[in-house]
């Protein structure tokens, strides 16, 4: 009887062994950061100067910071008119 024990739990040993899964393998690196963009973030310093000019979109287009342009100065005074 003592045998048979000792059989049967080899044998299921054995058998259980068959079912241990795998480690799965490693994922794959991540694909290189686009022009200017800045590590663990969706900005984006495209000239190098420190100061970001815009983001990355998940889809991976850049958006440029829009800064509207300065309003146009004022028309210079005209030279006729009423004098004095």
């Amino acid at each position: 009887m003592r045998r048979t024990n000792i059989v049967l739990a080899a044998m299921g040993a054995i058998v259980l062994a068959g079912c241990a899964t795998e480690e799965p393998p490693a994922p794959p690196p991540p694909p290189p950061l686009p022009p200017g963009a800045v590590a663990g973030s969706v900005a984006a310093d495209r000239d190098g100067d420190g100061i970001i000019d815009g983001y990355y979109t998940a889809d991976g287009v850049y958006h440029p910071n829009y800064v509207p342009p300065p309003p146009p100065p004022p028309p210079p005074p005209s030279s006729t008119g009423e004098r004095g």
